[in-house]
């Protein structure tokens, strides 16, 4: 990858792609040539993005899959053939827990249900298509994380546990991560889009989705040699864990 117009002949998956901030960075990583495999939930809501973008000419394959399943994300890595061989890799699938979720109150359900889409999923994608990255020795590993999961921050203050710990434990796995590849030749980064309007940010929040992806489509376009990696990034600046 060379620079931000190096995206021709990549290809990339998002997850979470059929909304918010992972349909944003959609858009922008195929806008700079990439072969985006748009995941969604269910093969319906994929379709319904991916049609968004198909229609301003750019390359994007639908795919629907619940990247909770570890066995959906595997059907859906031998389903895709040549393009699960994945340059970049963005784990933007998640989801809110509810207002009331203490750490002492949260329902187990609701739990487990937040921690299998937000933790769980991003294991999985990691373990299905970084190991063709290592093998390759290139690759992009991006993860979203959230300001509430921070522990310089607000990510520690109580209230929506599971979320708040679902996305610390992402920025843990992330760092992980990060050291395991980078002798590889793959960069793996999480990144706190702040506060945007999307589905989950409500519309009144101050920033749009295209600003929170602005970046992930940065991280994904930067040269190996001497970059940072391994770090929780905001605006294009690292920001502390």
């Amino acid at each position: 990858m060379n620079g931000v117009d190096g995206m021709d002949g990549k290809v990339a998956l998002v997850t979470g792609g059929s909304r918010g901030i992972g349909l944003a960075a959609a858009r922008g990583l195929a806008q700079l040539g990439a072969t985006v495999v748009l995941v969604g939930r269910t093969t319906e809501s994929a379709t319904r993005a991916a049609d968004l973008l198909l229609s301003d000419g750019l390359d994007v394959v639908p795919v629907g899959c619940d990247v909770s399943n570890a066995d959906d994300v595997a059907r859906m890595a031998q389903d895709l053939g040549p393009l699960a061989a994945v340059d970049v890799l963005v784990c933007a699938a998640g989801v809110m827990s509810s207002p009331a979720s203490r750490t002492i109150r949260s329902d187990p359900a609701e739990w487990s249900q937040v921690m299998a889409t937000n933790l769980d999923g991003v294991f999985h994608v990691v373990h299905t298509f970084v190991p063709g990255m290592i093998e390759r020795r290139s690759g992009r590993v991006i993860t979203v994380s959230a300001c509430l999961g921070r522990f310089s921050g607000p990510g520690t203050a109580g209230g929506l546990a599971p979320y708040r710990v679902s996305k610390a434990a992402v920025n843990a796995l992330t760092k992980n991560l990060a050291a395991e590849v980078l002798s590889r030749g793959v960069l793996a980064d999480a990144m706190c889009p702040g506060h945007c309007r999307t589905d989950m940010g409500g519309e009144n929040a101050p920033r749009s989705a295209e600003e929170g992806a602005d970046t992930i489509v940065w991280l994904a376009t930067r040269e190996v040699e001497g970059a940072q990696t391994g770090l929780l990034w905001e605006d294009r600046a690292v920001v502390p864990w």
